[in-house]
């Protein structure tokens, strides 16, 4: 393969993407959803009004079973 053109016109490009049958507009992006809602706490609030914490070591994640090399070899 070999660059023949570099086209940065964008009705240019919409054309050319209609005409071989790809949608030429951008997928919606979905609104954002809320935080996730913890079971284990029950109710937000207990009777006194003082929040109930989760427990924080059900949501810890087990240690891979791999070595992970963080360095950058570029």
């Amino acid at each position: 393969m070999r660059l023949i053109a570099f086209i940065t016109e964008g009705v240019q490009i919409r054309r050319i993407l209609d005409h071989i049958g790809v949608d030429s507009e951008p997928p919606r992006i979905s609104p954002a959803r809320g935080p996730p809602l913890w079971d284990e706490c029950g109710d937000a609030q207990s009777d006194d009004g003082a929040q109930i914490e989760p427990d924080w070591n059900l949501a810890a994640q087990p240690a891979p079973d791999f070595e992970v090399d963080q360095r950058i070899s570029w």
